[in-house]
């Protein structure tokens, strides 16, 4: 763990009920709210980790779906949580990156009010469309999209995802026009598209990869560096000559600020463990995604870093909070 071991040490000498409530950590079950719909990338990761996590401390980790607002209502239940471990939220980079900077009069701080405990790491995004839209690849689509005038619809997990943001900046550097559906969670817009009601789905490739082998759903583009070698014959956006929309949808845990600080490097030395086991990698590598192994600064530091990336975007990209 690369921790500055002092610094912990002065922060549990100042607060010496701090050691005392870790030491006794976990007494009853501890509460972590997803803050999407159940099915979607970050259910699928707190469902996962939470169940280790529960196997480790011998206590009940239970998990409670708060979807709403691209992840903004149930992580502003727990910003407003007893700082004490028993509320933990599956933050992202679409709750407390993108939809910060959506908004002047945002309910909380994504910095000041949170602990970042571990990141989780996350799978690409993946364009994909009802397989009777007569279009085959996305140079297709992008002809496609450009006949019917505007009149084909988007759906994404919610206004300010990551989603939402990638089908944006794809309508920007196309000049294809599509009108935004924002879902409570990317399992319902999936859900909608394979029902044949929603034409175009933004999205995971968690979310989507069972619709997209069944046939149920037609991949174009994902949004990887590289192709996921689960769906070799889906091309990278990048090779395809948009590499501005090369980027992971990336979860990760996190509580209330002022958590114990030996609370949050037992979690994110646990989480970090669970991630690298064999069995974990495994359910992960067919959705892309790349488990994280950084410390609660690095982890931190990370944040800030990806604010500072996807603020210029979302301003360029016009979205803001309904």
């Amino acid at each position: 763990m690369r921790m500055r071991t002092p610094v912990v040490l002065l922060i549990a000498a100042a607060f010496p009920w701090s050691a005392a409530l870790a030491q006794a950590w976990p007494a009853k079950p501890v509460r972590v709210v997803v803050p999407f719909a159940p099915g979607g990338t970050a259910d699928t990761l707190g469902r996962l980790v939470a169940a280790k996590l529960g196997d480790t401390f011998k206590e009940t980790f239970v998990v409670e779906n708060r979807g709403g607002a691209g992840g903004v209502v149930g992580s502003e239940l727990v910003a407003k949580s007893a700082p004490d471990g028993y509320a933990l939220v599956v933050s992202g980079v679409a709750s407390h990156c993108i939809a910060p900077a959506m908004s002047k009069n945002f309910p909380f701080d994504p910095l000041r009010d949170f602990t970042h405990i571990a990141l989780f790491g996350g799978p690409p995004g993946v364009l994909v469309i009802y397989p009777e839209i007569p279009a085959k690849d996305l140079k297709q689509f992008i002809a496609y999209a450009k006949a019917e005038h505007g009149k084909l619809a988007y759906g994404s997990p919610g206004n300010g995802t990551q989603g939402h943001l990638i089908a944006e900046q794809l309508k920007q550097v196309t000049g294809i026009e599509m009108t935004h559906v924002p879902y409570r969670g990317a399992s319902l817009a999936v859900a909608d598209l394979i029902a044949g009601h929603l034409p175009v789905t933004s999205t995971t490739l968690t979310t989507a990869a069972t619709q997209i082998k069944a046939g149920k759903a037609r991949a174009l583009a994902v949004s990887s560096l590289k192709r996921v070698p689960e769906f070799p014959d889906v091309p990278t956006f990048a090779e395809l000559g948009y590499p501005e929309l090369t980027a992971s949808i990336w979860f990760s845990l996190s509580g209330p600020a002022g958590m114990p600080p030996e609370i949050v490097i037992r979690l994110n030395a646990e989480v970090r463990r669970v991630l690298q086991l064999p069995e974990v990698r495994e359910r992960l590598r067919p959705e892309g995604i790349e488990p994280a192994d950084l410390d609660p600064q690095q982890f931190t530091a990370f944040v800030t870093a990806e604010l500072k990336r996807w603020a210029p975007v979302v301003r360029a990209s016009g979205a803001h909070a309904d």
